[in-house]
């Protein structure tokens, strides 16, 4: 099979998104691969087509009636983002803005979020990963597949000195992550990028939430 599917790309620029890119341009399913962001991902292929965008322009664009998936895996931090306003304007309205999309043109939408999302958490980024999470799954979409890792391990283009300190303080107790807390076991974020292509080119069509150990399994079949 080769050069059947034509896909969308948001948040290539980060740690899991230029992974999910890399399987995308290698894979030979993938005739053709759109990324949408806010500034170059500093990729160039045959297969690639990239919009720089502050994702209020959307409908301008022409190739969402002839595209199959959309992989959502942007992100960003509270400390980049400026603080919660900025941060949701991120997290929340550019994923649930690209929804309204695929749900008008019947493309499945894949989204990164997080293990813990839940719109009622006390916690505000686990909160607007879940309201996120919530409005995607209201959309329309007949297909939503929701990834939802732990701490992503990884080499990432910035510096984020929390994250940094979490990871590491996991990998230092993930032999003691068992049972139920294997759930919080730390996942490459290479392995998630494999779980979402491997998903996709499962041809279910299914809407389902993926947690950590789901992804890990998924990941391992590729």
């Amino acid at each position: 099979m080769s050069g059947k599917y034509k896909s969308i790309l948001v948040g290539a620029r980060g740690l899991t998104g230029r992974l999910v890119l890399q399987k995308l341009l290698e894979r030979d399913e993938f005739e053709k691969v759109v990324v949408l962001g806010r500034k170059s991902c500093q990729v160039h292929h045959p297969k690639l087509t990239e919009y720089i965008t502050q994702f209020n322009d959307l409908d301008k664009y022409t190739f969402w009636p002839e595209s199959d998936v959309l992989f959502c895996c942007i992100g960003t931090t509270m400390a980049k983002a400026g603080g919660k306003e900025g941060f949701r304007k991120v997290d929340y309205d550019i994923p649930v803005n690209l929804a309204r999309y695929c749900a008008l043109f019947n493309i499945e939408f894949y989204l990164m979020s997080s293990l813990g999302a839940d719109p009622n958490s006390p916690n505000f980024y686990l909160k607007t990963k879940g309201e996120t999470e919530k409005a995607v799954l209201e959309a329309g979409i007949p297909t939503v597949k929701i990834f939802r890792p732990a701490v992503l391990l990884g080499r990432r283009n910035e510096l984020r000195p929390g994250e940094e300190a979490g990871r590491l303080f996991l990998k230092l107790i993930k032999p003691f992550l068992k049972g139920r807390l294997r759930r919080y076991t730390p996942i490459n974020a290479a392995a998630v990028a494999e779980a979402m292509i491997v998903t996709f080119l499962s041809g279910d069509k299914s809407t389902q939430i993926i947690e950590n150990d789901k992804i890990l399994e998924l990941s391992k079949t590729l």
